[in-house]
Order: C-alpha cells, then structure tokens, then sequence
C-alpha cells in the first residue's frame, strides 16, 4: 500500500494539465502541415472492419477500412501452429462468444495517415494505412490475445494489454518499436494514459471465462489489480487491490475486476466499474479510498444468474463529459444506456439499446455515444437531456469507439 504523502503527490502530479488526447494529435498534425477533419472510429469487431463516422451532429459514416488485409497469411501461420490453432480457437469459442475476434481498439496516428488497430484473434496490433489498406508495420503481442489500448495525449505512444502474457507493451504508434513494456495482474484489460503522459493506469481483469462466478469461488479469477506505473521508465509506481477497498466499504460479495473506467477532468477522482455489478463507483485518488457507489435499475428481463452475463461484464462501458459534471453508462446485460449526473449520482431516462458494449463522448462535446453491439449501430445521447438523439447504421458487432483525425476529405481507402 502507497504511503498517504506518496498517494497525495501523485494526486497532484495527475492534475498538471488539461490538454487532450484530440487537441494533441491535432497539434501534431498541423504542424506537419496536414490538414485533418475529426472523425469517430468505430470496430466492428466479428467482421474485421472499422467504420468512420462523424465526429458529432448526424454521425452520417464517411468511409470503412478492412482491418485484417492480411487474414490469409495469419491463419495460415495459425493452421500451422498446434497452439497458436488452440488459442485461436478457445478465442473464437469463448469471448467471442463463436465469432472471432478482428478489432478490438483502434487510434489515429499524429499525422492521421494511418489507424493503428489491436486484433485479438491474430494477437497482434497493426499500423493500416489509410490511403492503401496496407499495413505499414505488425507488432505480435506476447502470448495469444491482445486486448485495450490507449493512446498517450501527444499522441505519440499506444499501450495495449497482452492477455495471456500478463503484461502491457507501449509501442511508438508511427513505427511500431517497442518503447517498453511492464507487468500486470491476470489478463490486462482496460489502459488509461493520464493526461501529463506521467503515468499508466491498467487494469486486469482475472478470468472472465469459467463458470466459478459465485462469490465463494472469486479467489479462482486471478490476481485482479490496478497497476500504475510511470510512462517513461515504465517502473511500477503503486498498486491498487480494490479487494481491500471494496471490503473496506463493506462489499465482500462484490467483484474487484475493474472494467472500464475513466477519470474527473482534475484526475482526483476516478469512476470504475466492476464484473456482475450494475452500477459504478467513485474512487478518491488522493484519500485512496471508494467513497462513493450507484447501484443502476435492474432490467425484469436480466437474470441475475451470473454464468449468463457475457465475459462477466453487467455494465461494460463509462464515460464522462467534458465538463465533469455527467456521466454515461452502459448497461451492456441490462440494455440500456443512461446519463447520471456526477453530483447527486442520480440517473436520467434509460434509453433502450442492444447489448451496449462501451461509452465514449462526441467530438463537441454534447452527446455520449454508445455501441449497441446487439444491434450494430452507435447512438448518440444527449447529455443535457439524457435522451437519444439518433442512431446510426455499423458493421458486425461494434465495439470500442473512438475519437480520432483523417486527412479533410478521406472518405474511405483506395486499395489494400
């Protein structure tokens, strides 16, 4: 456990700037002299491609890149190797859920030329280019999965979590080199980059795939903790077990997995949310305490049955808007998404949506945009209201959602 004056230096240190992961890339770019248009990136995971959509407004799509070019030489690598073909496999059977798994997360580069995209089936993550289809350069993760990304707020470097391996690999997302890498607890998930670029924030997840959900059998998940380590020696700086929180608050019976998860715009504050659990909590950064839980409407329609709710995730997806005073909940198992204002915790309308999978927020800051990966489309709700704006037409089971620049004019790929 990290000493108080150590937790309240850290606290500090996470509050230094305001800049944004957007604004970064976007500095980047037009200093190369590029002039680039704010995009949304949508993975549609089961097919292998990434819709490109507007950034806000009508989310009309502009273009869609294939992201596994390559699918023919990978699975002859993978027929060819017995356990590289058992992993592949045990994907495809589990957390796909009998699809495979193509795009996982997916980032602009500075210069906004390329998207850089993790592919868990083919354990890799791959640098497309956005004018050929070409893949510009392939980075095989250690061990069979990769997972989550997250991309630094220069733009500059990109985190993804290697599943199997227990570790995380921080790559220069222009040329794919290995800048360092760094361990985990079991099965690495969720990375968030502070927004200094000091630190590294991951969290794993532990076993998400047996059927031993009761409570009595969570010590056979795994080692589930945050690691925070800094981001350029990559040397762990703390770990956080919410375990210990979670009992604290008095929560023995609830899960320590933290699945997604974002930060208050000063960084004090960081809201996560936990396998099984239709809610979220507040973590104080500074205090290193949970001060906080919402427990969100059920669905009459949701069992309660552990072992049917997919990858152990009830609620997959949160985030917050601009101004910190909002926050966006996906309700994956429940389906539903909805607005809680960060105040009062209290939630706005349920807005119905199909197994939605994450939460992110539009270009201009006014709606939380969620995939309905039950219904493969993205739909836009206002943060103001809490209600639905509109939706809009994606590919096969939508994922991760991202912000992102392409050159002014891309409307799709010529080749590849």
């Amino acid at each position: 456990m990290l000493r108080p004056r150590l937790l309240l230096t850290l606290a500090a240190a996470l509050a230094l700037t305001t800049i944004t992961p957007a604004a970064a890339t976007a500095t980047a770019a037009d200093t190369a002299g590029t002039a680039l248009q704010e995009v949304m990136f949508v993975g549609n995971n089961w097919d292998g491609t990434a819709d490109v959509i507007h950034s806000s407004g009508t989310y009309a799509k502009i273009g869609s890149v294939n992201v596994v070019p390559d699918k023919t030489e990978r699975m002859a690598e993978i027929n060819a190797d017995p356990i590289k073909w058992i992993y592949f496999q045990a994907i495809r059977n589990s957390v796909g859920e009998g699809h495979d798994q193509f795009v996982d997360d997916m980032y602009a580069t500075p210069d906004g030329k390329s998207m850089v995209v993790s592919r868990p089936s083919f354990a890799d993550v791959v640098s497309i280019d956005l004018t050929t289809g070409r893949i510009n350069w392939r980075f095989a993760v250690e061990g069979y999965r990769a997972d989550h990304m997250a991309v630094s707020a220069d733009g500059t470097r990109v985190a993804v979590s290697a599943s199997t391996a227990n570790k995380v690999h921080v790559l220069d997302i222009t040329t794919g080199r290995q800048l360092g890498q760094f361990a985990t607890g079991d099965k690495p998930h969720e990375n968030v980059f502070t927004k200094d670029g000091k630190y590294i924030w991951n969290m794993s997840i532990g076993d998400v795939n047996t059927s031993l959900d009761d409570p009595v059998w969570d010590w056979t998940k795994g080692d589930r903790h945050i690691t925070v380590v800094d981001a350029t020696t990559f040397k762990q700086v703390k770990v956080i077990d919410m375990r210990q929180r979670l009992d604290a608050f008095g929560l023995k019976d609830y899960s320590d997995a933290v699945r997604p998860a974002v930060f208050s715009p000063d960084e004090s504050k960081f809201y996560f949310q936990v396998s099984f659990f239709n809610g979220f909590f507040e973590y104080d950064v500074g205090t290193d305490r949970i001060t906080r839980m919402k427990t969100l409407p059920k669905n009459p329609a949701t069992s309660d049955d552990r072992t049917t709710m997919v990858n152990d995730s009830r609620h997959h997806g949160l985030s917050m808007n601009p101004s910190g005073s909002k926050l966006c909940v996906a309700g994956t198992m429940d389906d539903y998404a909805t607005v809680v204002d960060r105040a009062t915790l209290q939630e706005g309308p349920l807005v119905a949506a199909s197994k939605p999978y994450w939460a992110t927020v539009s270009g201009d800051g006014k709606d939380c945009v969620i995939s309905e990966s039950g219904a493969d489309r993205v739909t836009a709700i206002d943060f103001a209201t809490g209600e639905k704006r509109l939706s809009v037409a994606v590919g096969d089971h939508p994922q991760r959602v991202r912000l992102a620049r392409v050159p002014v004019g891309w409307t799709g790929v010529s080749g590849g």
